[in-house]
């Protein structure tokens, strides 16, 4: 028996998912609030959408309490930049 069949089959304290693949949080895919909503700014702006952000963060399977930083505060007071730096000229 291998290790993949017997984690599958038997289990292990020693993992979290037993040989499966565990869940993808939020945070990492495109869906995420930590930067962006849609075209709105996401927590790590202005804290928009704490609760959902700190939940998904606190998600992640480390072993360790996670506190989420700071949102940086850095909206420009809600006003769009009239230049993004990943659209500058080459």
């Amino acid at each position: 028996m291998g290790i993949l069949t017997k984690l599958t089959t038997e289990g292990s304290i020693f993992s979290a998912h037993d040989g499966n693949n565990p869940p993808v949080n939020p945070l990492a895919t495109q869906q995420s609030k930590l930067h962006v909503d849609g075209n709105q700014p996401g927590y790590s702006l202005d804290g928009a959408n704490a609760n959902t952000v700190i939940t998904q963060y606190n998600g992640y399977e480390d072993g360790t309490p996670n506190q989420i930083p700071l949102p940086s505060l850095l909206d420009l007071n809600g006003v769009t930049p009239t230049q993004y730096l990943d659209n500058l000229p080459q």
